[in-house]
């Protein structure tokens, strides 16, 4: 950010909205909105506790198995789908309409043939990722160079070997572009299904708090929520842009 011809951190819109944040709780308009100051000592009073460690424990394993089957799955599938013709006529309406559809509205489904428990979770963090990774793997193949796959053609290789040597490697970038959304739409997911399959994880936190008016609490397990998809998604975007680089290098 620069202001006045001045360039300022990359982090400093963060600390100006923290100060419009706590200016807010100061003023006391909303009951709603604590003051930051209130809600970081909130913060650091319960991210040890047992409740806090074991919502975090069940949050993160559902997500990290929703993200982990959404990317088993959904690359292939893009990858197959742009390299066949047929399964792209097949797939592709229903990967976009799936994309577009609030999935929310497919959580009482889920509910009713999965149960209330976990793997219901993991399957509606699943769906809200992985519709985009297999677009974006499929967009990776589809403007992958003629000659490669020429190539491949006349020294014989398998169609395994092509998919693993030729199409995923030259597709990379736009897959791990996918990745990096899906993973943030994976927060969604996890969350959403937490609060209406089964109240565990930060969904029974955030129920707690809110039945209870702690709205403090509420805001410090939102900035932990925050913070490890923020995390996520940069780790991932520095990666991508490294993948990037070196295949416009190559």
């Amino acid at each position: 950010m620069t202001i006045y011809g001045y360039r300022l951190p990359a982090m400093s819109s963060l600390i100006l909205w923290g100060l419009l944040w706590e200016l807010v709780g100061i003023m006391e308009l909303t009951f709603f909105v604590p003051r930051l100051s209130e809600v970081m000592s909130t913060l650091f009073s319960v991210i040890g506790t047992s409740p806090f460690l074991k919502a975090l424990a069940e949050t993160a394993y559902a997500f990290l198995s929703g993200v982990f089957f959404a990317v088993v799955i959904g690359i292939p599938v893009g990858i197959l789908m742009g390299k066949n013709r047929l399964v792209d006529e097949l797939l592709l309406p229903w990967v976009n309409m799936f994309l577009s559809a609030p999935l929310t509205a497919l959580v009482p489904v889920l509910m009713v043939l999965f149960g209330f428990g976990m793997k219901s979770i993991i399957i509606t963090t699943t769906l809200f990722a992985i519709w985009i990774i297999i677009l974006n793997a499929r967009a990776g193949v589809m403007q992958i160079n003629r000659s490669l796959i020429e190539m491949a053609r006349c020294y014989g290789a398998t169609p395994m070997q092509a998919f693993y040597k030729i199409y995923f490697w030259a597709a990379l970038p736009e897959i791990l572009g996918g990745v990096r959304i899906g993973v943030i739409r994976a927060v969604k997911g996890v969350i959403i299904g937490q609060l209406l399959i089964s109240i565990v994880g930060f969904g029974a936190l955030f129920e707690l708090y809110a039945n209870n008016f702690l709205m403090a609490h509420f805001w410090a397990v939102l900035v932990v929520l925050f913070a490890l998809a923020f995390t996520v998604s940069e780790l991932l975007g520095y990666l991508e842009k490294r993948v990037s680089y070196y295949a416009a290098k190559r």
